[in-house]
């Protein structure tokens, strides 16, 4: 068959590890033959981060913004180990928070479900997708170790010369410090992209922070939120859907006891975590989809799960992986469909559509990697290998294109 046309580049950010070999083997089998493939490639992988001083970080978050639409792969975030193992020049930060932090916008993370994958919440029937503030916080923070006692201060010099500050602790001996922030236009970018994704789904959305301990941080993201719900809420009751704020813990507990079927938005940190645990409770944190979606339009699809390590150092001594690659295919999927619908490209569109239908098929026949095969119910299951799996999915890829 004549292969898929595009006429607009995706932004390819590829990543490291087992997910990276993943990467590979679904475009070999998945999408070159079958489509046109055309991308503006960054190689984000840490060797290469590391050689660029991170510039090929920011060079490719920029390019997300030149054209619109972007697929990652996920990429080691460095610590103390990595930094040994990989000899880098030093601890780079993660590359999801610096492209958040051009881009800005909200991340969006919705669980991938399965007829034969029953939730581990019993009372949950319909996805709960977790709405995750995309800057700032712990992930632009600044830190520091100290070896004596002292006086930590926090200090602002506003542009007018004015000054504020406080004491943050005085300390008898070793200590840790941390010093974080958040910027209101990001936050009212967040509430605002929040609102408008509840209107576009028309789902309740639930909003949680510590108000109660943190008055000042997390009490400036429930003003905002309160302030911009005014522009929003005629809509939400014409829509018949509703808002509600409450502290995290408390929503923890509902989100238990819920049906699901909502969108819960959390700040960066509490996203991060919170996304894992939906996701997992649903089934497998790699039957996890996440999009990044900014103010003024531009779209970054990803995985959710980070990149597989203790798979890949198997795949390295030469044995057998069955790792799921279902969140990154549905990456390529999303980007390639929000392509198609931005460039009117009808057959893009529906080749992205026909593709998760054949892993979705797939699965529900009952082929499937490992981490789901403990967790299907009313099937045969018959586990497979990375490639077996994926090899499965291009068969019925093609009976669906032929």
């Amino acid at each position: 068959m004549e292969k898929i046309k595009m006429t607009t580049p995706l932004v390819e950010m590829d990543g490291d590890e087992m997910t990276r070999i993943l990467w590979q083997m679904i475009k070999e089998e998945l999408l070159l033959p079958f489509v046109d493939l055309k991308t503006e490639y960054y190689d984000l992988g840490l060797p290469e981060r590391d050689r660029t001083s991170d510039q090929v970080t920011i060079d490719a978050a920029n390019a997300n913004k030149k054209y619109g639409v972007a697929v990652k792969c996920a990429t080691i975030t460095p610590n103390v180990q990595r930094m040994s193992e990989y000899h880098l020049h030093q601890m780079w930060k993660s590359p999801n928070a610096t492209i958040r932090a051009i881009l800005d916008g909200t991340v969006f993370r919705a669980p991938i479900l399965l007829s034969c994958v029953k939730p581990v919440v019993k009372t949950w029937e319909a996805p709960i997708t977790i709405a995750r503030h995309a800057y700032g916080d712990i992930y632009k923070s600044v830190e520091l170790r100290t070896e004596e006692p002292g006086v930590a201060t926090l200090r602002f010099v506003g542009q007018s010369g004015a000054v504020q500050e406080v004491e943050v602790q005085r300390l008898d001996g070793p200590a840790v410090l941390q010093g974080m922030h958040n910027k209101e236009q990001s936050i009212r970018s967040f509430a605002r992209s929040c609102f408008q994704y509840a209107i576009d789904t028309k789902q309740d959305l639930w909003f949680s922070t510590k108000d109660t301990i943190s008055k000042t941080y997390d009490g400036a993201f429930k003003e905002i939120f309160d302030q911009e719900y005014q522009s929003y809420q005629a809509q939400f009751e014409t829509l018949g859907i509703s808002y509600f704020y409450t502290l995290i813990d408390d929503a923890v507990a509902r989100v238990i006891r819920s049906k699901g079927g909502f969108i819960w938005a959390c700040k960066n940190y509490d996203g991060d975590v919170m996304s894992d645990m939906v996701s997992t409770a649903f089934g497998s944190l790699a039957m996890m989809t996440s999009v990044l979606v900014s103010p003024d339009g531009n779209y970054e699809y990803e995985a959710a799960h980070g990149t597989v390590t203790r798979h890949y150092y198997r795949y390295l001594k030469g044995e057998e992986t069955s790792t799921n690659p279902m969140a990154t295919i549905f990456a390529w999927t999303g980007a390639l469909h929000k392509r198609g619908e931005l460039d009117q490209l009808p057959d893009l569109c529906s080749f992205a559509e026909k593709l998760e239908a054949a892993c979705i098929d797939t699965l529900q026949s009952g082929i499937m990697t490992k981490d789901l095969c403990s967790l299907a119910e009313g099937i045969e299951v018959k586990p497979v290998n990375t490639a077996d799996f994926i090899r499965a999915i291009r068969a019925n890829l093609e009976q669906k294109l032929a």
